[in-house]
């Protein structure tokens, strides 16, 4: 029934001349100020251009190629992005002269919302040419779970007393309040917490952007550490696979500044990249569809659906 797996992400700068053609192709048709956009542009020239994106990218297919070859299903993987090369509809044009005619897609987010789950399906309808089906949401899969729990563990271990506390990516809430992405993230933080055996945790965002007068996502993570009464705090980017721009720059640089000059210690919890219980996750999800294999989920909510509705995340007004 399916020729191929098709992985699916943002994209990012590999040196310094593509930074800037890759935030406009990001901005396309959204009223940001090219100031704000040259501001973000200094983010990546600190470091040099290039995100570690695409890396951890070509790392997990090169994990995944290996799950496959050793358990099956065995498909070919491809790999295109939202914002830069490899760009869908090139990805999509190859796989159809390699004589692909139906695919998967793993998306390279775990939660629903506009932009993390209906645009890329938009993203790949649009590049057209072949028939692909976007694997569910993984939010509360036991792979993505277990591997954040791994990780959150090593992090705070020798900190017993750390606070923990999660981050993902601020959206508009005039998203956020037609996607189930804030539901999902605070199942995903219950689960891994309780993984680890903890009660004191927390949900911030980061990485906000766009107009200051229009409404997102809070409390901000750097708000949020000026007001923690702990010395100690394991941050979880929970929101995030990889280790890209926003994970390094957001919390790396600036939240860990915030905390060296509060006198507040800090420790980051890998993001799940390509933990062996990740990558076995998406083998999981895969053959869910290839040979109706059984749909796991932790917690209360159960699987996602495979389909979306018609009225799943829409965009939101601008």
């Amino acid at each position: 029934m399916y020729d191929a797996l098709l992985l699916v992400s943002f994209g990012g700068p590999e040196r310094r001349e593509d930074v800037i053609p890759f935030l406009e192709n990001v901005l396309r048709g959204r009223n940001v100020p090219r100031e704000r956009m040259l501001r973000v542009a200094e983010h990546y020239y600190e470091f040099d251009g290039k995100t570690p994106i695409n890396a951890q990218n070509r790392a997990l297919i090169a994990a995944l190629t290996r799950e496959f070859a050793e358990r099956g299903p065995h498909l070919p993987i491809y790999w295109g992005n939202r914002n830069w090369h490899p760009l869908l509809p090139d990805t999509l044009q190859q796989m159809a002269a390699d004589g692909v005619n139906r695919a998967l897609a793993f998306v390279t987010s775990a939660f629903s919302s506009y932009s993390g789950c209906r645009q890329y399906r938009e993203n790949i309808a649009q590049a057209g040419g072949l028939v692909v089906d976007k694997l569910r949401v993984f939010y509360n899969h036991p792979g993505f779970i277990e591997a954040m729990v791994d990780h959150c563990r090593e992090a705070l271990e020798g900190r017993p007393n750390a606070h923990l506390i999660f981050t993902a990516h601020s959206i508009p809430l005039s998203m956020a309040q037609t996607s189930r992405y804030k539901e999902q993230l605070q199942e995903s933080c219950r689960l891994v917490a309780g993984g680890l055996g903890r009660g004191d945790w927390r949900l911030v965002y980061q990485s906000r952007s766009g107009s200051p007068t229009q409404p997102w996502l809070e409390p901000d993570i750097g708000e949020y550490l000026k007001q923690v009464a702990s010395k100690e705090v394991v941050i979880a980017p929970i929101g995030f696979l990889s280790d890209h721009m926003e994970v390094l720059y957001d919390l790396d640089k600036e939240a860990r500044h915030i905390c060296e000059s509060l006198g507040i210690g800090m420790a980051r919890a890998a993001t799940v990249g390509v933990h062996p219980k990740f990558v076995s996750m998406i083998r999981d999800l895969v053959l869910e569809r290839v040979e109706g294999a059984p749909r796991l989920a932790l917690g209360d909510c159960g699987p996602s659906h495979d389909v979306c509705p018609e009225d799943c995340c829409p965009a939101p007004q601008r």
